[in-house]
């Protein structure tokens, strides 16, 4: 089944730590997609579920369910929600369709629903890390931190979870947002160290360490940002910042004039050439 994911948009969080405008997944991808699986018949083993084991109700459900996936991602979200009507109609049970009602009202911003959605697929596979990622995440957007941290607890401790890095990112983004600095660095680090190619990781951990005044680690990250393909306005007036701090003013220029040529219309150049460093 193909994934279905939102990306992040630019806006300001609580302690002054910028969430960068670049597209990347912070929700994770449906669960169930791939082979579920069952209790085995000997001890504590598991069998996977294969196709012949599914009854005919979940086969047809997860027909409709594909068809809703795919109008999700072509942004036909009225249609999608139409297609889940149906695979709940058809099989209450389960837990995938209302995953997806889930990041589809997180999508038109209706923050109730999207809970009222995502509680009734942990209600049914408590233990799934992508319902529990985007539920964790959407706990966040409504302020409700603690719970945010215990859904993102059942996420880590599935030893076998593929998508670590980015609820460690996810989770180092909302403890930065609830104000907890110390811990959203130690989570964006150890993203980092998952995903070390992550724009968002590494801008939001270079940001956290500029703000604290450790300009040369800040340097490391924005300076690896910079260089790569996910460069933006946000990240090259960070590094001017950082570069500022640490006096280098050959470096500082060149992040200047690239900013100024790239992105001339953007906010973080009118500062740029205000000198407005501390804005």
């Amino acid at each position: 089944m193909a994934a279905a994911a939102l990306g992040t948009r630019a806006l300001s969080a609580r302690a002054g730590l910028a969430w960068v405008a670049i597209a990347w997944v912070v929700l994770s991808a449906l669960s169930g997609c791939a082979n579920q699986r069952t209790p085995g018949t000997v001890g504590s083993t598991q069998d996977i579920l294969t196709e012949s084991d599914e009854p005919e109700v979940r086969k047809r459900a997860r027909i409709r369910m594909e068809l809703a996936v795919g109008y999700f991602e072509q942004g036909k979200t009225n249609i999608a929600l139409d297609e889940l009507k149906q695979v709940i109609s058809s099989d209450p049970t389960f837990p995938d369709a209302y995953s997806l009602r889930g990041l589809i009202y997180m999508r038109l911003n209706d923050l109730q629903q999207a809970e009222d959605s995502f509680r009734r697929a942990v209600a049914l596979n408590p233990r799934d890390p992508d319902v529990n990622h985007n539920f964790g995440w959407l706990l966040c957007q409504r302020g409700r931190y603690a719970e945010a941290q215990q859904a993102f607890d059942v996420v880590m401790a599935n030893g076998a979870y593929a998508g670590r890095s980015k609820t460690l990112m996810a989770q180092g983004l909302c403890e930065a947002r609830a104000g907890n600095m110390a811990a959203a660095e130690r989570s964006l680090a150890r993203s980092l160290e998952l995903d070390a190619a992550n724009p968002v990781t590494g801008y939001n951990l270079s940001n956290i360490l500029y703000r604290r005044g450790d300009y040369k680690r800040a340097q490391f990250y924005i300076r690896r940002l910079n260089n790569s393909e996910s460069a933006n306005a946000e990240t090259l007036w960070l590094g001017i910042k950082v570069e500022r701090r640490l006096e280098d003013q050959v470096a500082m220029r060149q992040l200047g004039e690239q900013l100024k040529k790239r992105y001339a219309q953007s906010r973080e150049a009118s500062l740029y050439e205000r000198g407005a460093f501390d804005e």
